[in-house]
């Protein structure tokens, strides 16, 4: 049988009579050793009496289902996890996720795989708890894939024993702390997305960037060593900067010298644009809101670190800054993790014995951009001649409105763009728009060829002039820009993991009915052979969910033409 709960465990007892012959208050209840256990854990985290009343409700059912045995062997870990979900469905986070997980002395990984068991066994877990745990996942995800990628860029670029002239202030241990927190509170100002993983990486550039400038060349491997020796200021001939005082650097230096951040994206297959434009116009500003100054050297851990708990603490989810002391919490168990992506279709046990780890994370994301960006080199911003020479050949021209069109919905885009992820990166939705609309007037010239050498006509008046197929399109080359930024860190398939950016995003960004989409989805992936593996996969992705759900909306033209259907039928 269950234990009982805390609150009525002492309800039955007798009062005990006052020394003066009336009756005392009731005598505090005598716990059981569990009890006690599950009470000074919900003491250690603050959770309110209708939450820890609410949570013993739902361990008291878990403890009475099949498999209760496995519960009761891992107490602790039970507790928690009901504490984790009725917390988050009452809206009363009274602690932080890594404060949970040390109370309970369990790892992210494991705690999901236990959080999933549970689920499974009860269906106790509710949407929004589903919704809290994807991000926290994905987060998590994103911060592990980072710090292992600062890890090895750093042992790329700091001496191990670097010579004697170094303060001991100056340590390897000491700046990578700097880097790490510097970096983390810059993706948490900056960020309104923070499972990017793409924008991310190209934060935590900017960070190394501007670190190994202060760095002292004796610190420095090369070739950034000699990056930092020799740099051009303002058109000036390259100086020595051995003798220099890094506290006589002035900040318009540490801003414009760019040899560091080209060595940077050159060494990890970065564009050298997109990462200027996040420094410029989202590292620089959090620099200054934050009140660093390169002038004055490295900022105070101290410092760093105490605003970057405030904000840990707001967001009440995973402390960060134990990456750097390899805390067991953060430790990645690649057996829970591999259970948790597994599906109950893959269970052959033949897989367990084989577990093939991928590539890198960054380093897959940075290929598929580079992938993306090769297949773009040729294509233009305006459309090309050969479809001017299709345009021309319309009964009305469609030229001024596919122009209009285009960079109207550059404006919608932009300003949703940063809305979504953060104010500071509305340029960077610029860039990625810019490249959908690249793709978009590739994939329709490939179309309008084949459509010619099909029907062998040439004038595609009313398809070239229709709103809903140029918007459909385009929105079509956009997703797949998204998808290729935004694959996640989490992912070993083709699919792309569920952000605040992922489809359906951009229908309502283009205000566009789901089944317009769908209608020119086969077509673009015919009319674009160089589509990777994973974008088309995404596609058909996009595809099936259309079916499954989205194009059943109410507001779904697929819904009103089969109720104009039925009308005319009856």
């Amino acid at each position: 049988m269950p234990p009982k709960s805390p609150r009525r465990a002492g309800a039955a007892r007798s009062q005990r009579a006052s020394p003066d012959g009336g009756s005392a208050p009731p005598a505090a209840p005598r716990l059981e050793v569990g009890e006690a256990d599950f009470v000074a854990l919900c003491d250690a985290l603050k959770v309110s009496e209708g939450a820890r009343e609410k949570a013993w409700r739902t361990y008291e059912s878990l403890s009475a289902a099949d498999g209760a045995p496995a519960y009761n062997k891992k107490k602790k870990e039970t507790w928690g996890v009901c504490i984790f979900i009725v917390a988050i469905d009452l809206d009363e986070m009274t602690f932080t996720f890594t404060e949970l997980l040390k109370s309970i002395s369990i790892s992210v990984c494991t705690f999901f795989q236990f959080l999933k068991e549970v689920d499974v066994n009860m269906d106790t877990v509710s949407t929004k708890v589903d919704s809290t745990v994807s991000r926290l996942k994905k987060k998590y995800d994103v911060l592990l894939a980072l710090y292992h990628k600062f890890e090895r860029t750093c042992g790329l670029i700091y001496l191990e024993q670097p010579s004697s002239e170094i303060s001991a202030e100056l340590s390897s241990v000491l700046v990578l702390k700097n880097y790490w927190i510097t970096f983390l509170l810059a993706k948490g100002k900056v960020l309104q997305v923070e499972d990017d993983l793409v924008i991310s990486f190209q934060l935590l550039l900017c960070v190394l960037d501007y670190f190994i400038k202060l760095s002292p060349p004796a610190m420095l491997k090369e070739p950034y060593k000699s990056a930092v020796t020799a740099v051009t200021v303002n058109g000036s001939a390259r100086t020595p900067r051995r003798g220099q005082n890094r506290s006589t650097r002035t900040s318009k230096q540490i801003d414009t010298d760019t040899k560091v951040i080209e060595v940077l994206c050159k060494e990890h297959d970065c564009n050298l644009d997109e990462v200027k434009n996040v420094y410029f116009t989202s590292f620089i500003p959090f620099l200054n809101s934050v009140g660093i100054v390169a002038a004055n050297g490295l900022p105070e851990v101290e410092v760093i670190s105490k605003q970057y708990n405030e904000l840990y603490l707001k967001n009440k989810d995973i402390d960060a800054r134990l990456f750097l002391d390899h805390d067991e919490t953060l430790q990645p168990d690649v057996i829970a993790c591999s259970q948790l992506e597994r599906t109950p279709l893959k269970n052959n046990p033949d897989e367990e014995l084989n577990l093939i780890l991928p590539q890198t994370p960054v380093r897959a994301a940075m290929n598929n951009i580079q992938q993306l960006i090769m297949i773009l080199n040729s294509a233009t911003d305006k459309p090309s001649d050969t479809l001017i020479m299709y345009f021309n050949n319309c009964t009305v021209n469609p030229k001024d409105s596919v122009l209009k069109r285009v960079e109207s919905l550059d404006r919608i885009f932009k300003k949703k763009f940063a809305e979504a992820v953060g104010q500071g990166c509305a340029e960077i939705g610029s860039q990625r728009y810019k490249l959908g609309v690249r793709l978009y007037y590739r994939v329709m010239e490939s179309m309008l060829k084949s459509e010619e050498e099909r029907l062998s006509v040439q004038n595609f008046s009313k398809l070239l002039n229709d709103n809903i197929f140029h918007t459909s399109l385009l929105a079509c080359a956009v997703e797949v820009v998204m998808a290729t930024y935004g694959r996640n860190a989490s992912q070993s398939d083709g699919t792309s993991a569920e952000t605040d950016l992922s489809f359906p995003w951009i229908l309502d960004v283009f205000d566009l009915k789901a089944f317009d989409f769908y209608k020119v989805i086969e077509s673009f992936i015919r009319a674009e052979p160089s589509l990777t593996r994973e974008m088309i996969k995404h596609l058909e992705h996009c595809e099936h969910r259309i079916m499954e759900s989205l194009a059943w909306q109410s507001r779904s033209r697929t819904v009103t033409s089969m109720a104009t259907e039925a009308e005319d039928v009856s």
